[in-house]
C-alpha cells in the first residue's frame, strides 16, 4: 500500500498527509477548498523548514516529502487509487457520515476507510457503509508530526485483519499505535476532556483566574501546558464537541459542558484559531497574557 488519501486540509489532515509523506508514501490530499489546499501545503513547507533549520531532515528530504503529496478538490478524483483512506474533517457527526457514504461508494472495494475522530463512535460510522469490517479509527494527536500516538479505535464490525494491518501501519511512519475499545472519548478524550472542563469550572466558580490554575497544573502536576492553553491549542469549539458527545453517550452529568465554555462557543471565542481564547493570541499564537477578567 503506498497510496494514502486524506480528507480535509486543516490542522490535523495537513499534519497526517506531511507524516506519510515524510515516510515515503503518495499521498492524495483532498479538500472541497483549494484555498484550505494551499493553506495545508503551506503550513506542510512551513514545518519542514523548521525541521531543517534543527538539522533533523535536510533540504532534498524537504523537497522529496512536499513531492509525495498530490492536492485534489474531488473525492472521487482523490481516492480513485487510495489503499487507505483517512478521513480528518470537522468533529460533526452528519458532516462525517455523508463523507463515509460517498468514501463508500467511490473506493475500490478492498480500500480500508479510517477516521481521525476524536469522539464519534466508529460503530456508527461503519454502518454508514457497505463495507463496516474495513472502517477504524486512527486518532492522531496534534501535532501530528511530532506527537508519537496514534488510538486505534476498532469498531464493532471492524476485521482483526484490517485492525493488525493498522496497528503494522502506524508503526512504519514511527508511531506508536495503542488500541481501544469504541466508547465515546476513546481513552484519551475520556480522560483529558473531563479535566479541561473541571479545569473551565474552576474558573467559572471564582476559585482562581486563568494563569493560576495552569501555573497549578504545570507545576504541581509536571503537566507542560495548563489545561486552560491546552484547551485553547485544542480549540474551545472542538472541546465543547467532544464533551457534547460524551455528554450523549454516557447521559453521565459529569460529562456536561461548563456553561463558560458554552458562552466562549457561542461569542466566536475558540483559542488560538480565533485569536482569543482563555488567552489573548492577536499579538501572539503564544499565550503571553490573559485575553480578559474571567471571575
Amino acid at each position: 500500500m503506498k497510496n494514502i488519501a486524506v480528507i480535509g486540509a486543516g490542522t490535523m489532515g495537513n499534519g497526517i498527509a506531511h507524516t506519510f509523506a515524510q515516510f515515503n508514501y503518495n499521498v492524495q490530499l483532498i479538500d472541497i477548498s483549494q484555498n484550505s489546499l494551499d493553506n495545508g501545503i503551506a503550513t506542510i513547507s512551513r514545518n519542514l523548514d523548521r525541521m531543517v533549520l534543527k538539522e533533523k531532515i535536510s533540504e532534498s528530504d524537504k523537497n522529496k516529502t512536499l513531492e509525495n503529496i498530490t492536492t485534489y478538490t474531488s473525492i472521487k478524483e482523490g481516492t480513485k487509487y487510495a489503499g487507505l483512506v483517512i478521513e480528518a474533517a470537522t468533529e460533526n457527526l452528519d458532516l462525517k457520515l455523508q463523507i463515509f457514504k460517498e468514501l463508500d461508494s467511490v473506493c475500490p472495494d478492498d480500500t480500508i476507510l479510517a477516521s481521525n475522530t476524536s469522539s464519534i463512535s466508529i460503530t456508527q460510522i461503519a454502518a454508514a457503509t457497505q463495507r463496516p469490517d474495513k472502517v477504524i479509527g486512527m486518532h492522531f494527536m496534534n501535532p501530528v508530526p511530532i506527537m508519537k500516538l496514534v488510538e486505534i479505535i476498532r469498531g464493532y464490525s471492524t476485521s482483526k485483519e484490517v485492525t493488525d494491518f493498522t496497528i503494522k501501519l502506524s508503526k512504519k511512519i514511527n508511531k506508536t499505535p495503542v488500541e481501544v475499545n469504541d466508547y465515546p472519548g476513546f481513552v484519551a478524550n475520556r480522560i483529558l476532556m473531563p479535566m479541561i472542563n473541571e479545569s473551565i469550572e474552576t474558573l467559572y466558580n471564582g476559585v482562581a483566574g486563568v494563569q493560576e490554575i495552569d501555573t497549578v497544573m504545570k507545576l504541581g502536576m509536571a503537566h507542560p501546558m495548563g489545561p486552560l492553553q491546552l484547551a485553547d491549542f485544542i480549540g474551545l469549539d472542538v472541546c465543547l464537541s467532544i464533551l457534547e458527545v460524551m455528554y450523549d453517550g454516557f447521559k453521565n452529568p459529569k460529562y456536561a459542558p461548563c456553561p463558560l465554555l458554552v458562552n466562549m462557543v457561542r461569542a466566536g471565542k475558540y483559542g488560538i484559531k480565533s485569536g482569543e481564547g482563555f488567552y489573548d493570541y492577536s499579538e501572539s499564537k503564544k499565550a503571553l497574557k490573559i485575553a480578559k477578567q474571567f471571575a
